[in-house]
């Protein structure tokens, strides 16, 4: 089975956030990066990586996506703060070397 992802990406100010799922992390966030990520993102300028998270099958990343989706906003942000403090862009972190570098 193919595995899953579950993402939250944030404009530059950081206040905006967008969850979402994918089965290709790279490939998704650079949609975004790109303009072409989704509606949302587009039109809100969200594609700076904040978050994301590896499940074992899409299905559990799915599950998980729709719980995050209902969260409370405080409640992601903490999420968020867990594993990056400082609110940082992670595209660099998820990049295998030389690919799509911004």
């Amino acid at each position: 089975m193919k595995e899953g992802y579950v993402y939250i990406i944030s404009n530059a100010k950081r206040t905006v956030f967008y969850t979402g799922v994918t089965s290709d992390l790279i490939s998704r966030i650079y949609q975004h990066k790109q303009g072409n990520g989704s509606f949302f993102s587009s039109k809100y300028n969200v594609f700076f990586l904040m978050y994301y998270e590896t499940h074992q099958t899409m299905y559990h990343a799915i599950e998980r996506e729709k719980q995050i989706k209902k969260w409370k906003r405080e409640w992601k942000l903490n999420l968020i703060k867990s594993k990056n403090p400082e609110f940082e862009d992670l595209w660099n972190e998820i990049l295998p070397k030389g690919r799509f570098h911004f």
